[in-house]
């Protein structure tokens, strides 16, 4: 199968709140289209889009899920995107390889943070957005009331395009307002449909939206706009061509009518995408980034360079790496190279597929507006650019959220630990959003996300793909400890041992410094106390001496030390002697100087709807918080905060269930405090229990 005409290709990014049945909506649209004898049912588990193990298991998209298909010449490339925060690399970087986000509204629910969300990346991204409010025969449903939200929360310019004809449980069709036509479903999912008469209780409606609709369209074309205000009739061949570049221009956002479940208005949202959405052609030019940072324009043109997008990379342990791809610019054949941008490393082609769900379907060339997947490719990652050997210009990198979901991980036996490494770096080229790291303060094993789900899936993985089962649980704190006082103390170390002994005697004077300063440390030897080849051992003693400070085994910051007197033995002295004094020095001295133990203390910014600000502050305040502003921005108020890193772990959770899923977050490290007293000795009493399990 060869390339694809870009003019009859459309580009779809299915988005929206979880569970507003947009992986249903891509189900009918595959039925439909007729290619599937059936509608998959996300609670059966069947669906063509979730394959994935962990997604029959959860009932919800947890990957974006490519299919193509043909409808009226058009070929469609659909991508049905997951809808749950915890996944919003996936979400974005999905969005950012699409033409038009087609954004899905729960009849009922109506505007929720996800749409919030989308809809704001679609506007980062420039995107035209068309809406489409689903579930429309469920109790409670209104289309209407959904309409207006999407104008007072998002823009005023969404219009309807088309009216439902019933309600609730009696909703079975629609009228489209630019042909005048009604239609009418059989609601039992099947394909079956007719044109009928537009009922007489809907023309009030259909004159006041239509009206809306036109005007809002000629607003668009200066020429149209005087014929309109002169009072001459626009044809509808002429409002639908002004509206086709109105949407790509994002001056109007259409919505639909529709019930995915039973297959009520997806045929006209089908025939509305093929009439209305832009072709790749039409999108406005991508930027890249050459080597010198300067950004350039690139256009959509089947004859200029070949230049394509990794917005999606899947590993199976058994089938390989799979790199899906979005082509912006040129055409390249599966029997040419393929060179990564990013990395400058070239690969071999070993075909491109394109996709339904896990299914795929060879085709030997792609071109401008092609989303297909290529196999087997080792070296790309999400974000990257892929092209033709010589070419220097790049994506520029991908915004992605900063994990703020954390849990130490450690393998169950000594078979897990060896496989771990290799099956987290697998999981990691999947989801960008995650990371992996070993904290050099406490020794755990830290893996970071969006949230708990994300990372519980990412542990069902881990299991089931490479046989890796893990223990979960809290990270532990990095905690420090100083002193607050000076002091001194000798440290001296003597040992006989029958021949040559060892002999080091220092006296050291210890200062408290400010927050954040370190370490320090002084000599001021007189008359040759203590030789000079010794003092580099002194400061290594104290150096490593340092990293388990007396109260409860934490590292000792903020403080300087000064080696102002000692003695040494001709024979005896040595290196090793100097700094085991150091040593003991370092533990009578600190003990002295009234060590207090210090914790983390992170920079929070929470943004939340105005009506949780006072749930949020509240739980701010029982979290340790210290409130430091709170500000305006749009509807919400971003609540600023430091709060001790001890109190946060799970805050993405309880924030989620505190604000209903409308609250986010953002945290970053700010300076080391002083635990208050009753505190630190819990800390300090559950140190002395795990050293004395260890002995």
């Amino acid at each position: 199968m060869g390339a694809s005409d870009p003019r009859m290709t459309r580009n779809l990014c299915v988005v929206g709140h979880g569970s507003v049945g947009k992986t249903t909506l891509v189900e009918a649209m595959l039925f439909d289209a007729g290619k599937t004898n059936r509608m998959g049912r996300v609670e059966q588990g069947n669906t063509v889009c979730d394959f994935d193990a962990e997604e029959i298991k959860r009932q919800i998209s947890i990957n974006t899920s490519v299919v193509h298909f043909e409808h009226r010449g058009c070929l469609f490339n659909v991508l049905d995107v997951p809808g749950y925060p915890d996944f919003t690399g996936d979400i974005r970087s999905s969005m950012r390889a699409s033409d038009v986000a087609l954004v899905v509204l729960c009849g009922v629910a109506g505007v929720e943070v996800q749409t919030e969300n989308v809809w704001g990346y679609a506007q980062e991204f420039g995107m035209p957005v068309v809406f489409a409010i689903n579930r429309l025969d469920r109790d409670n449903a209104d289309f209407y009331r959904v309409l207006e939200q999407i104008r007072e929360y998002l823009s005023p310019r969404a219009v309807a395009v088309a009216l439902p004809i019933g309600s609730q449980k009696d909703f079975r069709g629609l009228v489209d307002l630019l042909s005048g036509k009604a239609y009418s479903y059989a609601g039992d999912g099947s394909r079956e449909f007719r044109e009928v008469p537009v009922p007489k209780e809907l023309e009030g409606k259909i004159g006041e939206h239509r009206e809306r609709l036109v005007e809002t369209i000629v607003e668009s074309d200066e020429e149209l706009m005087t014929r309109y205000l002169e009072g001459e009739e626009i044809s509808a061949e002429e409002l639908k061509a002004c509206l086709r570049r109105a949407i790509a221009a994002r001056e109007i956002f259409p919505v639909l009518p529709l019930s995915a479940s039973s297959n009520v208005g997806v045929l006209q949202l089908l025939d509305f995408a093929a009439d209305s959405c832009p072709s790749p052609l039409e999108m406005p030019p991508r930027r890249l980034v050459d080597g010198s940072g300067q950004e350039v324009e690139l256009r959509p043109d089947p004859s200029g360079p070949f230049v394509a997008l990794v917005f999606k990379v899947m590993v199976d342990p058994y089938v390989g790496k799979m790199n899906y791809i979005r082509v912006f610019s040129g055409t390249l054949r599966s029997d040419q190279g393929i060179y990564n941008v990013n990395k400058r490393e070239e690969e071999r082609i070993p075909t491109f597929k394109r996709m339904v769900g896990k299914e795929g379907v060879d085709v030997s060339e792609v071109t401008v507006g092609d989303v297909v997947a290529v196999p087997k490719l080792q070296s790309p990652s999400v974000g990257h650019t892929l092209s033709t050997k010589g070419f220097d210009k790049v994506f520029p990198p991908l915004s992605l959220p900063e994990p703020v979901y954390f849990v130490a991980v450690e393998p169950r036996s000594r078979a897990d630990e060896d496989k771990l490494s290799n099956a987290l770096h697998r999981m990691l080229e999947e989801d960008p959003t995650i990371s992996y790291r070993k904290d050099p303060d406490t020794g755990d094993n830290v893996v970071a996300g969006l949230g708990d789900v994300q990372l519980d899936v990412m542990l069902s993985r881990l299991k089931d793909r490479y046989g890796v089962e893990l223990e979960v649980r809290t990270p532990k704190v990095p905690y420090r400890e100083t002193i607050k006082k000076p002091s001194k103390a000798q440290g001296k170390y003597k040992k006989q041992t029958g021949g040559r002994g060892q002999y080091g005697d220092v006296w050291i004077e210890y200062q408290p410094l400010p927050r954040g300063a370190g370490f320090e440390f002084e000599e001021r030897i007189f008359g040759g106390a203590v030789p000079k080849q010794y003092i580099p051992a002194v400061e290594k003693g104290l150096r490593e001496a340092m990293q388990k400070g007396v109260l409860a085994g934490y590292p000792t910051v903020d403080f300087k030390a000064i080696l102002y007197d000692g003695s040494y033995h001709e024979v005896d002295s040595s290196e090793m002697a100097f700094k085991i004094a150091a040593s003991l020095s370092f533990k009578q001295g600190v003990a002295a100087a009234n060590p207090v133990l210090l914790e983390p203390i992170m920079n929070v910014e929470v943004e939340v709807p105005e009506e949780y600000t006072g749930d949020v502050m509240g739980d701010m305040n029982s979290r340790r918080g210290r409130i430091m502003g709170m500000e305006s921005k749009g509807r919400k108020q971003v609540i600023k905060a430091q709060v001790p890193l001890a109190e946060m772990f799970s805050y993405a959770i309880v924030l989620r269930s505190m604000t209903s899923g409308r609250g986010s977050f953002r945290m970053s490290f700010s300076h080391y405090e002083e635990v208050p007293a009753e505190i630190a000795r819990r800390i300090i009493a559950e140190a002395q229990r795990e050293r004395e399990e260890e002995k």
